[in-house]
């Protein structure tokens, strides 16, 4: 502990483990600590199902059904990663994936009228789509023509529609399509959470649509891989890359204190000893005064014995019931995995739904995904807090009103709060809660942000890449 660092981080969540490997990889000495017994954090995969009965204080414990515990790994925070999508090229570039076993999600699903249809994955599977009529079909695949061909740096593509400044609903006019298309490809295919998108510049939602068929053509039956063994794989697969490039961990580790010295961080107190560094990672728990509430999550953790009706008899699939579809303002989602992934005993099933929270009774607002995974033979109802930082952590006011990129990764930054005018807490970097979307683009984009107000250089996965020697071991083959 009583050592200088470049870099002190706080918890073993995904983002921080990510960031902590990143910063390992380019040099900096980093310790990283936590003051749980395991890796994870709020991301963590919990093992074995006894643990998980407990943290839910079900004192009875798993019925004998359940089988043996210890082939349970129950993901806190349902997500599936996108084949072509940001989380992929850093394990990709930072070679975690040697440590790491992934599977194809078997299908994506669409919540409508009551009943669930198959995103459509080719287009014979779009021509006898029930999602949609003959013209409609016809329409429809217009548009996904004008998206595929669709090149921001020529405008010979464009086809009369201007990036910049025409509106989404109008590209949606533009082609005729109906509102259960619209809530279909806003909600499915490019992911939105809710219909904001509709009145902003089309360019980044024609992204994200592109971004979901390049991550469904790798692999064709969805754009969605999931990990062996569970989510909890990943940040230790991260861990795993910093400690080869030196990284210090310390799990265990209780933090008694953020250490400031004239407004900006110089270090660590643990059990009365102190480790002193120039920038500090945190996830919101870390410090709970320099946070702000930014809404709740509902989690319900389902285990089933069956696989989900009208899937197919799928082993893992992903179901998206758009907020239009329920009355809400924002989706529900289902992400469903199951013992073929190593995560549950031989026949059983885990399905997590999950919104973002609009009333005072959490519960009622996921009701339409449960019914549609009965009978379930377990739930586990999770409520918690969406937090993001006051403050950017940089130095400056300067700095901190006039990147307009710092408002990017979380939704609400507020640049004129009282710690962005010179009173911030300098070079502490805080990540923010885990959504409730089902990827992790929006926490690879939190990642980006929180690397770019640290070296003060935008992020480039080349400087994820492992050097050519490694100097720790693992060299290349």
């Amino acid at each position: 502990m009583d050592e200088e660092y470049d870099v002190i981080v706080l918890g073993t969540g995904l983002t921080e483990c990510i960031l902590s490997g990143i910063m390992s990889v380019n040099g900096k000495k980093v310790l990283h600590m936590d003051r749980n017994p395991y890796y994870g954090g709020e991301s963590s995969s919990i093992t074995p199902l006894e643990e998980l009965y407990k943290r839910f204080q079900l004192l009875e414990g798993p019925p004998e059904s359940m089988g043996r515990g210890r082939d349970w790994n129950v993901d806190l925070i349902p997500k599936f990663l996108m084949a072509n999508g940001q989380l992929v090229k850093m394990l990709l570039y930072t070679e975690v994936t040697r440590y790491l076993d992934f599977k194809v999600v078997e299908g994506s699903f669409v919540y409508k009228g009551g009943k669930i249809y198959k995103v459509p994955s080719t287009e014979t599977e779009a021509l006898a789509s029930n999602l949609m009529g003959m013209f409609e079909k016809r329409r429809f695949r217009k548009f996904l023509v004008f998206v595929a061909n669709f090149d921001e740096n020529d405008p010979k593509t464009f086809e009369g529609v201007d990036p910049q400044t025409t509106s989404m609903r109008d590209v949606y006019r533009k082609f005729d399509l109906g509102q259960d298309v619209i809530d279909f490809t806003g909600h499915a295919l490019a992911l939105y959470r809710t219909d904001d998108y509709l009145d902003q510049p089309c360019l980044e939602t024609i992204n994200r649509i592109k971004l979901y068929s390049e991550s469904l053509a790798r692999y064709g039956k969805s754009p969605y891989l999931y990990p062996l063994y569970g989510l909890g794989e990943l940040p230790q697969g991260f861990a795993r890359l910093s400690a080869i490039y030196g990284g210090t961990y310390m799990l265990n580790k209780p933090v008694d204190d953020i250490i400031m010295e004239n407004g900006k961080v110089v270090g660590v107190k643990s059990e009365g000893e102190v480790a002193r560094c120039k920038q500090l990672i945190c996830d919101p728990s870390y410090i709970p005064e320099r946070v702000r509430k930014a809404g709740q999550v509902i989690r319900i953790i389902c285990i089933l014995s069956h696989p989900i009706k009208s899937t197919n008899d799928a082993n893992s699939c992903q179901i998206i019931i758009p907020q239009n579809q329920v009355n809400r303002k924002s989706d529900i989602y289902v992400c469903m995995i199951s013992y073929a992934h190593n995560v549950a005993a031989q026949g059983k099933y885990i399905a997590i739904a999950s919104t973002t929270v609009e009333t005072t009774d959490p519960e009622k607002e996921v009701e339409p995904a449960l019914e549609l995974l009965e009978p379930i033979d377990q739930k586990f109802v999770a409520i918690s807090d969406l937090y993001e930082p006051i403050d950017d952590g940089c130095e400056s006011q300067v700095s901190s009103l006039s990147q307009p990129w710092l408002l990017a990764a979380c939704p609400g930054h507020l640049p004129d709060s009282p710690w962005a005018l010179g009173s911030g807490c300098f070079q502490v970097f805080c990540s923010c809660s885990y959504d409730a979307t089902t990827h992790f683009e929006t926490t690879c984009n939190d990642i980006k942000d929180i690397y770019k107000r640290m070296a003060g250089t935008a992020f480039d996965f080349e400087n994820m890449k492992r050097k050519q020697n490694d100097v720790f071991g693992e060299a290349e083959q």
